[in-house]
């Protein structure tokens, strides 16, 4: 599965699709993308994070320089390595005054080309190592401003005045984001492998990557993270005003740049924390009035994904068309919030664990009494309830058998017929976390076979489906048991070899009809997907 993507870039395709050929071979977990020109190389730029750029220094047009100048503007911690030439003198002197570049003569061949994108990987993985960010994170977990601002931004998600003075509670409260301009919304399910963790380790855990994620924004963006009443996180981010750009570019620039910061706050997260980071991000602008409805629908989303969503950065765009009805969120209080929360979260055998150690004390009746069994079975009876019609559920599940605890022959078998309940709900939401999995596949599928011609790098295949590449690129091997890369170059050399067979186009034509607008490149392609070249595969397919 990529880890990093790098992005080549040179005006001459055969020095591209050199050097392409020659990364691809190379187990370095790269996704590896092209560009033929400065101006392309920053198309990708605002379409998603690249992480090492290796470029020619002059190009017509844009050139390195200015290139570099951009990259550093949207992706801070980008690794360029520069192909120079031997009259480049100037150009190189400017380079090596910038922290970060590399440069390197095109004369000196593939191997110290290599070396350097290693030693880049290597930075990279050493630069995700965040014990500082860990400390100051620790020194910040009980600060009366984060604890006043949590509550703050809760209490405008659960529809207080969001029409009041926004202005004046946000400079008593340290709020650095601007009531005058809309916010774009990230809600982060995080996860770790401990199941017996305490609320404080799990407050501890959740915060710190709320300040980890910071470091990781405050590049590019004005942002506030707060831990919302699910426990899950939730950003409000705003870009940061850049002079001549109008602000429907600012905010979508924001969310390209959003989608492949969180891809690096998750493997941050993993490394530095051992936790998971579901993230999932509206993108269109929001009002403030809009801010407990969006929120409500970005959640939604969130719980109907595909798959597990591990790795996982999912854009979704907000339909303003369909308000949210008040009745989805129903607040359950007391004993009942812990396993909405289990719930909603997917997390079964923490369900399971409390639901046990509620139900097990209070089924001795002499302590218990009958009203506090009564009240008992109702509270998660209630959340059972909620999660149906809210959700939708398995058709064998009797919602209105719920509600009548005396249908059943004791006590003991009333708890028993929750828990099977229960279990019977997480069930489900797995098998339909599958099936969405499944249907997101024979989606790229489809498309890949329709646009066979076209560009399928991972990221236009992501964008097609509004998966982050990485997530896409899990998701396929995970359903699929091959490399997305692979199939693709599977099912075009089966589309040449198709119209190689029926047709009398000319070779140059098989290959653009397959992806390839160099006939050599093709050429290339086929006889080392076949062993032989198109010619001579259709003259075989002839005799």
């Amino acid at each position: 599965m990529p880890v990093y993507r790098m992005l080549i870039v040179d005006d001459e395709e055969i020095i591209t699709e050199g050097l392409y050929d020659v990364f691809r071979k190379l187990d370095l977990d790269l996704d590896l993308c092209k560009a033929y020109s400065g101006q392309e190389a920053l198309e990708w730029m605002y379409r998603t994070r690249v992480d090492i750029v290796l470029s020619d220094i002059r190009m017509p047009g844009m050139g390195g320089l200015e290139l570099m100048e951009n990259i550093r503007k949207n992706w801070p911690h980008c690794k360029l390595i520069f192909l120079t030439g031997y009259n480049d003198f100037d150009y190189v002197y400017t380079a090596i005054q910038t922290k970060g570049v590399r440069y390197l003569l095109k004369s000196e061949g593939y191997d110290k080309i290599i070396r350097a994108v290693t030693e880049a990987i290597t930075e990279l993985e050493n630069s995700l190592k965040m014990d500082n960010l860990l400390q100051r994170s620790r020194e910040n977990l009980h600060t009366l401003e984060t604890l006043a601002q949590g509550n703050y931004l809760r209490y405008l998600l659960q529809g207080g005045n969001a029409t009041g003075d926004l202005e004046g509670d946000f400079r008593k409260l340290s709020i650095s984001l601007d009531p005058a301009f809309p916010v774009l919304i990230a809600i982060g399910d995080v996860r770790n492998g401990s199941l017996y963790s305490s609320f404080a380790e799990r407050q501890e855990m959740t915060l710190a990557v709320k300040f980890l994620a910071q470091d990781f924004l405050v590049a590019r963006t004005k942002s506030l993270g707060i831990i919302d009443r699910y426990g899950n996180l939730f950003w409000l981010i705003q870009p940061l005003h850049h002079p001549g750009m109008g602000e429907g570019d600012e905010y979508t620039r924001t969310v390209h740049f959003l989608e492949g910061q969180f891809e690096m706050i998750q493997r941050v997260c993993k490394e530095s924390l051992d936790v998971s980071v579901v993230v999932t991000i509206g993108s269109d602008a929001c009002e403030w009035c809009q801010l407990p409805s969006w929120y409500d629908k970005i959640r939604s989303q969130q719980h109907l994904r595909a798959g597990d969503g591990t790795e996982m950065v999912e854009t979704f765009r907000l339909d303003i068309t369909e308000p949210v009805s008040a009745s989805r969120e129903r607040p359950l209080r007391d004993r009942s919030e812990a396993l909405t929360a289990h719930l909603e979260g997917g997390r079964k055998e923490e369900f399971l664990k409390l639901f046990e150690e509620l139900t097990q004390p209070a089924l001795d009746v002499r302590a218990a009494g009958i009203p506090y069994l009564i009240e008992l079975y109702y509270t998660v009876a209630l959340v059972l309830l909620s999660y149906l019609n809210r959700w939708k559920h398995d058709d064998n599940i009797d919602a209105n058998a719920l509600m009548k605890h005396d249908l059943q022959a004791s006590w003991h078998e009333s708890f028993r017929y929750l828990r099977k309940t229960a279990e019977s709900l997480f069930d489900f939401r797995q098998r339909s976390e599958r099936n969405r999995a499944a249907a997101a596949i024979d989606k790229v599928r489809a498309y890949i076979a329709e646009h066979i011609a076209e560009d399928l790098s991972l990221v236009h295949l992501g964008n097609v489906i509004h998966f982050n590449p990485s997530y896409l690129s899990r998701l396929f091997k995970q359903e699929c048991g091959v490399n997305l890369s692979d199939y693709i170059e599977e099912t075009r050399i089966e589309k040449a070899k198709e119209l190689l067979r029926r047709s009398d186009l000319k070779i140059a034509d098989v290959g653009s009809l397959t992806g390839y607008e160099a006939a050599h490149s093709f050429t290339r392609f086929f006889k080392k997907m076949t062993g032989v070249t198109p010619q001579e595969y259709r003259e075989m397919q002839r005799k």
